[in-house]
């Protein structure tokens, strides 16, 4: 039976580079795939569906949430965007690793519905460091700038429901980190049970790896 992908999910305050951090990953480790939301909101021009967004209308995004055929789902600006769960399965099942970049809204409900995820909250060196690159982005006034700031507090009491913490001081030193995270839970006994027990010949129980 081949191995079940691992799904791996990252969040983070906004500014820490999780976007750039996930696209590196993409670009550099072929195993991985990106998962596909699914929008209510309509196609911007060159986007294709199935590979930027799965476009539903919102009766049928509605439909989704009330049957639970979501991961996750937040309504934002009157557009509704969510993660499919059979989308996300059928990748894991195939033996490809699935990552999600989402808010921590978000995360929490990945986590209540499929705990075995990997978990991991992306943080910026400094406080100080973070406004200075929301900044340099140059796309939001300062009063987004100071409520964005203002939530960062909020967003850091999260990280303790996260597995791993990684400091984005330098991208290809955090896409490493997280790659080497990636890799470690493939060892993990808890995932590889399998393949324990066909080396041993047998089922071999919790009290007797003990011994």
């Amino acid at each position: 039976m081949a191995r079940q992908g691992i799904l791996v999910v990252l969040s983070g305050p906004s500014g820490t580079g999780k976007g750039t951090i996930c696209k590196e990953l993409l670009q550099n480790y072929p195993n991985l795939h990106y998962s596909v939301s699914a929008t209510t909101r309509s196609p911007r021009p060159g986007e294709i569906n199935g590979v930027n967004y799965w476009f539903v209308s919102e009766a049928d995004f509605k439909s989704m949430a009330a049957n639970d055929e979501l991961l996750e789902w937040a309504e934002v600006y009157g557009r509704f965007y969510g993660t499919p769960i059979k989308y996300v399965k059928e990748q894991l099942q195939s033996g490809l690793d699935v990552i999600l970049e989402i808010d921590i809204q978000g995360a929490m409900q990945v986590k209540d519905k499929f705990p075995q995820g990997v978990f991991v909250f992306i943080v910026p060196p400094s406080i100080n460091e973070l406004e200075t690159r929301i900044h340099k982005r140059g796309t939001e006034t300062q009063d987004l700038i100071d409520l964005r700031l203002s939530c960062v507090y909020q967003e850091l009491s999260f990280i303790y429901n996260y597995q791993y913490v990684v400091v984005n001081d330098e991208v290809p030193e955090a896409v490493r980190k997280i790659a080497a995270i990636v890799e470690a839970e493939k060892c993990l006994v808890a995932r590889n049970k399998e393949i324990v027990h066909e080396i041993a010949g047998r089922q071999i129980s919790p009290k007797e790896a003990d011994l």
